[in-house]
């Protein structure tokens, strides 16, 4: 408030001639400055109510974020110790499956190997069971043509046949003989040996010779050769069925080890599929471990300057209060000097009015600025001292101009406390939408990410 404004006029003339009456009282320096005091004590008081419920706002805005704060440290530091749980429990479920998984592809590979083995193995006894069975074949074959030779003719028509057909007869028996005869070992007798032997070496000569009360040996040449041909063909079924038997052995085989193999992949496949999702969620863990360590670092260190702050704020409120109140005392006690001279009203009209109030101005200025000066020092307020000084040495009109000073600083500092409170709004608001912020755009990636892993999965 302007002091000036209030149309105060303490020049005194003092070449007038003074009539002291009610309204020159009312109008005479020491009732403007009683005034100027009153309205300084109601701007006090205004201020007063106004920085009490400036700091009710301060102290509103405290308490809610203490209490949101310390809410928000305990649930991450409780979420942090779940991750931490969670994090060695698919670590550890990481672990497992890896070895799981190395463990299926080893017997997979030993399966995959055991069948590769019996397959390569089935592949040989195929191929000697083919190769056996093509001999038998033919030697049965060519048994059979000299059976059927020697059954058609007897021993004079043998001996007519052209020795080129003989000859060919013995070839094909000397070449069975010498092919088979690990086999005909134990089918042979030493006689039928020699038969054969003789006729292999001279086939017309062994068919014509006879022995004394017998046939001629062509007869048993012929014996000889029916019973390897049935040698032949009894050996062919017994290979054909080992290889029948062989045959399902390995199909047997064959079709448990695919089994085990497919089984195996498939636990393979499953473990790796698990594995992924295992080590997915583990990666989404530690993220999120990471960043709530950080949000709770941030959090702990705006607490930790929540508390400082409000803290100061409250000291510097209480502070504020105290010193007010006491400049508001001494206010009131310096009206109270000035206006406790009003009963010498009737005095001063029976003697010198100027005199007298020259005097008691004097007199009512000096204990105003005793207690002003008091009170300066014992709230070591430099504003007091200086009006206390001002008070003692300068006429009202420089009191009039020091009151509007003060008043003007009362008024500036009610200025700065407003632009605090609206700083700390300011950074209320900030702080609550950064806070926002974050979060949605935690949630923004959290989406990207998931839209991501499934698109990424085969």
């Amino acid at each position: 408030m302007a002091v000036g404004a209030m149309g105060l006029d303490l020049e005194v003339h003092a070449t007038s001639s003074l009539t002291f009456d009610e309204a020159a009282a009312k109008n005479r320096p020491v009732s403007k400055v009683i005034t100027l005091l009153k309205d300084m004590l109601k701007q006090l008081e205004k201020e007063a109510e106004e920085d009490e419920e400036i700091y009710d706002q301060l102290a509103c805005w405290c308490e809610t974020n203490d209490k949101e704060k310390t809410k928000s440290i305990a649930d991450a530091e409780s979420h942090i110790e779940d991750l931490t749980t969670k994090i060695e429990e698919l670590t550890a479920g990481s672990a497992r499956l890896n070895t799981e998984i190395k463990n299926l592809e080893k017997e997979v590979a030993e399966n995959q190997n055991a069948l590769d083995q019996a397959t390569a193995i089935r592949q040989k006894e195929l191929a000697e069971f083919n190769a056996e069975e093509k001999d038998l074949l033919q030697s049965i074959s060519a048994l059979k043509s000299a059976v059927t030779v020697l059954s058609k003719h007897n021993a004079g028509a043998l001996v007519q046949m052209p020795a080129g057909h003989l000859n060919s007869v013995a070839a094909t028996v000397n070449y069975q003989l010498q092919k088979w005869a690990p086999l005909l070992k134990g089918v042979l007798k030493h006689s039928e040996r020699r038969a054969l032997a003789a006729f292999v070496q001279n086939p017309e000569q062994a068919l014509i010779q006879k022995k004394a009360g017998y046939a001629p040996q062509s007869g048993e040449i012929f014996g000889i050769l029916k019973q390897m041909q049935e040698s032949f063909e009894t050996n062919l079924a017994d290979t054909q069925k080992d290889e029948m038997q062989n045959q399902k052995a390995y199909d047997e085989l064959k079709a448990a080890k695919e089994e085990e193999i497919s089984a195996g992949q498939e636990q393979i496949d499953s473990k790796t599929q698990e594995l992924a999702t295992t080590d997915e969620k583990l990666a989404e863990s530690k993220e999120d471990l990471e960043d709530t360590r950080a949000q709770l670092s941030a959090d702990e260190e705006f607490l930790m300057m929540l508390k400082e702050k409000c803290s100061t704020t409250d000291a510097e409120w209480e502070e504020r209060q105290k010193t007010r109140q006491m400049e508001m005392e001494a206010c009131s006690k310096a009206l109270a000097v000035l206006s406790s001279d009003d009963a010498h009203d009737l005095f001063t009209k029976t003697f010198n009015p100027a005199f007298l109030q020259s005097k008691m101005e004097s007199e009512r200025r000096n204990k105003a600025a005793q207690v002003l000066t008091a009170v300066g020092q014992k709230l070591h307020s430099p504003r007091l001292t200086a009006l206390a000084t001002r008070v003692r040495l300068d006429a009202f009109t420089r009191v009039k101009k020091a009151i509007d000073d003060l008043v003007a600083q009362l008024l500036k500092e009610k200025e700065d406390e407003i632009k605090h409170k609206d700083f700390c709004v300011e950074e209320f608001n900030t702080n609550q939408l950064q806070t926002e912020k974050k979060e949605h755009e935690k949630e923004d990636l959290l989406a990207l990410i998931r839209i991501w892993s499934s698109r990424s999965r085969p």
